[in-house]
């Protein structure tokens, strides 16, 4: 099994909180990651989509009050929601007793706003992480593009061949609209929330139109925004906010939209494989939106991405805002040779950032001009986590 940089975080969240819920998509690799950890606390483990679990939380507070000494991990949590109100007074129970850490481990499929009985009820009293698909950083020792053809779902990227690999995203992607979805909202029909899924693969990137999307769709921007932000909860799509400042000039608002996982891209695409892929009109935008994810992935949640777009063309591709008030300004180019944009140097004299960074996918590091270097993504990713980590006052 590949190393998670979570692991640690996962850990000391364990250690100082009295729960902590672990989300992320499904097959990302929670369960086996929880276990791990688990097995240091000689944890109980209970799949709440099993029958023979459920049936042992017929009266929870009895059942849980039983193992109050052991972590008690829960997995897909969205399936009891009743159960928060019941964690919140044991935890409090806990607390009066001595214990204030290390009761429960919540794992969920689903973001925060998915899960928003957790917030409304164990505010105080839970951690949250998110465990993303591998990034190029859990990747080493790999060859530099599997990551980017297969996406980091361990089942596809550790897949024997790329046939298996792309069979098994597309099992996922099918198996995530006939079953999955439908517990988090109103029934979708499958075949319009595949569409809709396919619309946004081929869009990668691009700016959010939701009037757009809808008339693609046949259905009205309320419907389409509903799909939207489904797919967002369940942390299968993300938004990269335009950057907004008063600099007297014209900036465009509207977000870019985008898969985050370039795997499921690929299999929303029906593209097999690299050489496939590098023919195809979605490679750069492919590539680009591979280069933010896991750039964002890298470094530390205080850690804000935005990108930056005038009217007259001024652009950085993803504009990194750190915990220390400095911000690193990104290109990103799929060229062995990368050049300059104009409009980057425009952009970067409106924000002056402290780093300037084009990512290719070349090995190479060297300086392009006096204030801005070509980079590899894993070089970037690591100096990215070294000053999240301290280890950089820049």
């Amino acid at each position: 099994m590949l190393d998670r940089s979570l692991a640690p975080i996962l850990s000391d969240a364990i250690a100082y909180s009295p729960a902590t819920a672990l989300l992320g998509p499904r097959q990302v690799g929670k369960t086996t990651l929880a276990l791990e950890i688990g097995r240091r606390h000689d944890a109980l483990y209970l799949d709440l989509e099993s029958e023979q679990d459920r049936a042992k939380l017929t009266q929870p507070e009895l059942y849980l009050r039983d193992h109050q000494n052991r972590l008690v991990i829960l997995d897909e949590i969205h399936r009891a929601p009743g159960l928060f109100p019941v964690l919140r007074g044991l935890i409090d129970q806990g607390r009066r007793s001595g214990r204030s850490s290390g009761m429960y481990l919540l794992l969920g499929s689903a973001s925060l706003d998915l899960l928003r009985q957790s917030g409304e009820t164990l505010a105080g009293r839970i951690a949250y992480l998110e465990l993303a698909p591998f990034n190029v950083l859990e990747n080493r020792g790999m060859p530099a593009d599997e990551l980017w053809v297969r996406g980091g779902f361990p089942e596809s990227l550790l897949a024997t061949d790329a046939m298996r690999s792309l069979r098994w995203r597309q099992d996922f992607i099918r198996t995530y609209l006939e079953r999955d979805i439908p517990q988090f909202g109103p029934r979708i029909a499958t075949e319009t929330l595949r569409r809709f899924w396919g619309m946004l693969a081929h869009h990668q990137g691009g700016l959010l139109n939701t009037a757009q999307l809808a008339r693609n769709l046949g259905v009205d921007v309320k419907t389409a925004a509903g799909y939207l932000d489904l797919l967002v909860d369940l942390l299968l799509v993300r938004r990269l906010p335009a950057w907004h400042a008063n600099l007297g000039k014209r900036l465009v608002k509207s977000p870019k939209i985008y898969v985050r996982d370039s795997g499921l891209v690929h299999a929303l695409l029906n593209i097999p494989d690299k050489e496939s892929l590098l023919s195809h009109p979605v490679v750069g935008q492919s590539w680009e939106c591979h280069v933010i994810e896991n750039l964002l992935e890298c470094a530390q949640p205080a850690t804000q991405g935005h990108f930056y777009r005038t009217s007259s063309g001024a652009e950085i591709d993803l504009l990194l805002s750190l915990p220390n008030g400095n911000q690193w300004a990104i290109e990103i180019k799929r060229s062995l040779a990368p050049k300059v944009a104009r409009g980057f140097h425009e952009a970067c004299a409106d924000l002056n950032p402290a780093k300037r960074y084009v990512v290719y996918p070349g090995t190479e590091r060297y300086r392009l001009t006096s204030e801005i270097e070509a980079i590899s993504l894993e070089e970037l990713a690591s100096e990215l986590l070294s000053a999240n980590s301290g280890g950089m006052n820049t």
